[in-house]
């Protein structure tokens, strides 16, 4: 079978979609299957082949032959390959103008910049530094930012390590503007109609099915398919937002709300699928409860409707009132503790559903561009993690963007590592360059470009890859000038063909296929330029070879263990944030702390740095040391650790001072204690899971939320007093219930740190 690879990292211009083994193919050719080698059939691909046939010989011809300009030329082509074949932008005509646009104006700096450092070797490499790091970063900003990392840089890379005089800027710029010019109409024309958006789809389907059970739940009309139909559409929702190598959504408002939705749905799944195990039949709860529930199954459904595009009729009073009512009821239950706890359970169940019901239908406004102004900054404040008192974030969007990057600028973040060495690995090759004297020393960076993976060893196979493909290039390319010979008229006629194959290979044909295709284009078009026969095939190939080692020694030397070794410190990170989050959560809960939670920020910022370590793990080529399914469940336990403290903080009596009693209290001591044991096992989880010590880390035990001294509830313990403190009980749930899911992710923790004592070649 083929192995599905996709590459995480900023650091590689041909995605290769379909890695085969040796073995494989020659198994495949053998009983009559497609050989391995052949690409597969993609409109998208052909529509991009067909764009870079129209638009990249055109301006060769208008360039060359036409003008007359040897940097117009050479810009006007690379510049069309750049644009119609590194970049392929998403969304609608309009995104993709705009993202165009974008890229236009950056390589317009960046050549600009290479071009003034390209007479001096040092300068150079020390300018690509810091111009290579902000290109590899801003990819983290949206999938369409991330898509146009490769074409920025190939234009700086090649006035970089083009020396030239600074007249030349004028012509380069020239030949670059009518490549952007171009290749955007191309675009804009020849471009298939978009797929409509999978992942709003998905989870308006989510949305769809949640609504449906808890409907059904109260009706008493609920059967084991809606739950099925609950957690598939869960499953499939993660699925769909996960399976890049980046997040589907980007920098803008809709987007981050629709990240949000999915968040939000997620979460709701799961605390609807505890609320009602065992009890499909609501029927006999209280009354407000079930309102509250059915109030919540309203939101949902029109979430769901905003998501298709739909223009429901709200009713938002519908669920604050409900909220109240079953908050209300909460002061009035007596009689039996078991009662009571029960009446309390589902209580604690149905706010946390509404909260996420409620938020999620704000959300889905904002994606489907209705909401308020006031409801999109009341929005930013949670996705932020400020509390509701926080002043408003009435900031610019390019400080929103500043502010979303400055969470990725650690360590601990994937992106901060990959631009790094990024960006090194490009000015190392960049110097090599210039001080080996090589003929065209932009291949040279090129070649390391092609083949910088996140691991050393995905380096090492990718660039065996890459001179293999550059040799068949090469040999293909002289071969076919023997044939045709070096004849303008016969090379202006194999250009076209050869680049539609160039273009089309990227993503439908393995690496070594699409490098292959690539020589045999720059051996025609540098033929048409300066006829120099097969020879130009051979001096790409010792420059390609030159990257490659480059590539290889900054590969082992930065980043050895590629994404696994970041997702272990993430998911630490992530745990630690988490448990400071839940605990300064309870203090505001019952009324011990006169302040918000500030720690809620750092808890969203470290999920959102643990999402990209993962995308980029899951996307790596080879063998994973880490099981998927023990990350996952590493990784939902820190979701549903901060989402717990979010709904804690969140509950109708946060906050409520009159409430508020000394820390001499006994009961509020002993869920103070519950939470204290609680965030250590975080920290000691967080511990375990981190950066490896010299032995293994004992596995982690949180003990069973039973017994005595566990405070299930103040009401709970002997008897109903006529008044209590319905917000203990509920606090009281939540950490039972987070202290039960604790039991499912001690064993996933084992093996994720017996995983990291490995060293990094095993």
């Amino acid at each position: 079978m083929a192995e599905t690879v996709k590459d995480p990292s900023p650091a590689g211009p041909l995605r290769e979609r379909q890695h085969v083994p040796w073995h494989t193919r020659w198994r495949l050719t053998r009983t009559g299957a497609r050989p391995g080698w052949l690409p597969t059939w993609s409109v998208p691909a052909a529509m991009r082949a067909v764009r870079a046939t129209l638009v990249m010989p055109s301006l060769f011809a208008l360039t060359d032959k036409v003008i007359g300009d040897p940097q117009m030329t050479l810009f006007a082509v690379f510049g069309s390959f750049a644009t119609l074949v590194l970049v392929s932008f998403g969304g609608t005509r309009r995104n993709k103008a705009v993202a165009h646009l974008g890229l236009a104006l950056t390589g317009s700096a960046v050549l600009t910049i290479g071009t003034l450092v390209s007479n001096t070797a040092w300068l150079a490499a020390l300018v690509t530094i810091p111009v290579t790091f902000a290109i590899f970063f801003a990819g983290v900003a949206s999938p369409n930012a991330q898509a146009g990392v490769l074409g920025a840089l190939l234009v700086y890379i090649l006035p970089a390590c083009s020396p030239a005089a600074v007249s030349t800027i004028g012509p380069r710029l020239a030949g670059w503007w009518l490549a952007s010019a171009a290749g955007t109409v191309a675009v804009l024309l020849l471009s298939p109609k978009p797929p409509g958006n999978k992942l709003r789809a998905r989870a308006a389907q989510t949305a769809t099915a949640l609504a449906a059970y808890l409907d059904a739940a109260v009706g008493g009309t609920a059967t084991a398919e809606h739950r099925e139909a609950v957690t598939t559409g869960r499953h499939e929702l993660k699925t769909t937002f996960a399976s890049g190598p980046i997040r589907p959504t980007g920098l803008a408002t809709t987007d981050q709300a629709l990240a949000n939705v999915v968040e939000l749905l997620q979460w709701a799944a799961t605390l609807t699928c505890d609320a009602l195990d065992g009890h499909l039949d609501l029927t006999h709860a209280a009354a407000p409860d079930r309102e509250l529930l059915a109030a919540a199954a309203g939101q949902l459904a029109a979430s769901a409707a905003l998501l298709r595009g739909q223009d429901p009729s709200l009713d938002v009073d519908r669920l604050r009132n409900a909220r109240a009512a079953s908050a209300a009821l909460q002061q009035t239950l007596a009689g039996d503790p078991a009662d009571v706890r029960a009446a309390a359970a589902l209580a604690a169940h149905a706010q946390s559903i509404a909260l996420a019901a409620q938020a999620t239908l704000a959300d889905a406004l904002i994606t489907s561009g209705k909401a308020s102004p006031e409801l999109v900054e009341a929005e930013r404040r949670r996705w932020y993690g400020l509390p509701d008192g926080a002043p408003p974030r009435r900031a610019s969007g390019l400080a929103r963007s500043a502010g979303f990057l400055a969470r990725h600028a650690s360590l601990r973040s994937v992106w901060f590592r990959n631009s790094a060495r990024g960006s090194v690995a490009i000015a190392a090759a960049v110097a090599v360059a210039s001080l080996s004297g090589v003929q065209h020393g932009f291949w040279v960076a090129l070649g390391t470009l092609s083949v910088l993976r996140t691991t050393a060893a995905s380096t090492g196979s990718t660039a065996f890859r890459a001179l293999l493909g550059t040799a068949v290039g090469f040999v293909a390319g002289a071969l076919l000038l023997l044939a045709i010979g070096t004849g303008p008229a016969a090379l202006w006629t194999v250009l076209p063909f050869a680049v539609f194959i160039a273009a089309y290979a990227p993503g439908t044909a393995p690496f070594a296929v699409g490098q292959a295709a690539f020589t045999v284009t720059i051996v025609v078009i540098f033929n048409l330029l300066a006829p120099a026969g097969w020879q130009v095939g051979l001096l790409r190939i010792e420059d390609v070879a030159i990257g490659c080692a480059v590539s290889l020694v900054v590969g082992a030397a930065f980043w050895p263990r590629g994404a696994a070794a970041i997702v272990g410190d993430d998911l630490a990170d992530a745990f630690r944030q988490g448990g400071r989050y839940l605990t300064q959560a309870v203090d505001w809960a019952l009324g011990l702390r006169r302040r918000p939670p500030e720690s809620a920020v750092a808890a969203v910022n470290a999920g959102a740095r643990l999402d990209e370590a993962l995308r980029a793990y899951l996307a790596e080529q080879g063998t994973k040391r880490l099981p998927s399914e023990d990350l996952w469940a590493l990784i939902m336990g820190t979701t549903r650790l901060r989402l717990t403290a979010y709904a804690v903080a969140s509950l109708p009596a946060s906050g409520n001072h009159e409430y508020a009693r000394p820390d001499s209290d006994p009961d509020l001591t002993a869920f103070r204690r519950q939470t204290a044991d609680l965030a250590s096992f975080y920290d000691r989880l967080a511990a375990q899971v981190g950066p490896p010590g010299h032995a293994p880390a004992p596995l982690e035990v949180l003990p069973a939320p039973d017994g005595p001294d566990y405070p299930s509830g103040v009401a709970c313990r002997n008897d109903t007093p006529p008044h209590y403190r319905p917000d203990m009980l509920w606090v009281g749930e939540h950490l039972y219930h987070l202290a039960e899911r604790g039991q499912a992710i001690t064993e996933p923790a084992e093996k994720v740190a017996e995983a990291r004592q490995l060293p990094w070649w095993r």
